[in-house]
């Protein structure tokens, strides 16, 4: 998961950004909000968590920004403002969810899970088409030319996030979170035995599943016959 934190505050910047690391996110930062809404523009960020109070751009003004222009993140404002009116005009504006400070470090993790569990199930079709594979995200099924593939749920999974995120480097720690859907971690040998399974059935019908390892990287869909075993 690559998370934009903007933050002016030093202490709490420098302090959860270290800690979102020890979990294994990858965290950019930013103290002001000219810089942070150019880096928001810029980056492929998963989430953004955006303070409200920012010398140069105020958060509610990147919010808009970032809204005007489609950028497809999810936002989760950080305010001092516990007010009602202030969390519904930022829930409005386009924010995904709204925590005030003080906060702790475990609630704040929870809430990232849980924007990347409703983001997962925002951005679907009811079906997602590569070549002759249809997967099926209400029924849970992939079929090859119309021929259902018996998989287990966390092969599912798996081959799930990846058609979901066709055109895009998937990493194994964002596979992990997807299948685990908590903060248990599914190690990328896990992962890989789910694969390695998954292509031996789809391999029983003469066809090869277009997933393929980037070393360094993660996964990708492909749509050619170049894929790793």
């Amino acid at each position: 998961m690559r998370i934009l934190f903007i933050e002016d505050s030093t202490s709490l910047r420098n302090s959860l950004s270290l800690g979102l690391e020890k979990l294994g996110y990858s965290v950019d930062v930013s103290a002001d909000g000219a810089e942070g809404l150019s880096m928001a523009l810029m980056g492929s960020y998963d989430i953004l968590i955006l303070d409200m109070m920012l010398p140069e751009i105020d958060g509610m003004t990147i919010l808009k920004s970032l809204r005007k222009k489609n950028v497809d993140v999810r936002v989760l404002i950080l305010s001092a403002r516990s007010d009602a009116d202030d969390k519904v005009s930022g829930i409005l504006s386009g924010a995904d969810d709204y925590l005030t400070k003080p906060f702790s470090f475990d609630e704040l993790c929870a809430r990232l899970v849980s924007l990347m569990r409703r983001g997962a199930a925002t951005y679907t079709d009811d079906k997602v088409v590569i070549g002759d594979f249809t997967l099926d995200v209400q029924s849970k099924n992939l079929a090859f030319q119309g021929s259902p593939i018996d998989l287990t749920p966390n092969e599912y999974k798996v081959t799930e996030c990846m058609f979901l995120n066709r055109g895009k480097v998937v990493s194994s720690e964002k596979l992990s979170e997807f299948i685990s859907g908590s903060y248990d971690y599914v190690s990328k040998n896990a992962i890989e035995a789910h694969l390695s399974s998954a292509r031996k059935k789809v391999r029983k019908f003469g066809a090869t599943l277009p997933i393929k390892s980037k070393r360094g990287f993660g996964y990708v869909i492909v749509e050619s016959d170049e894929i790793d075993s």
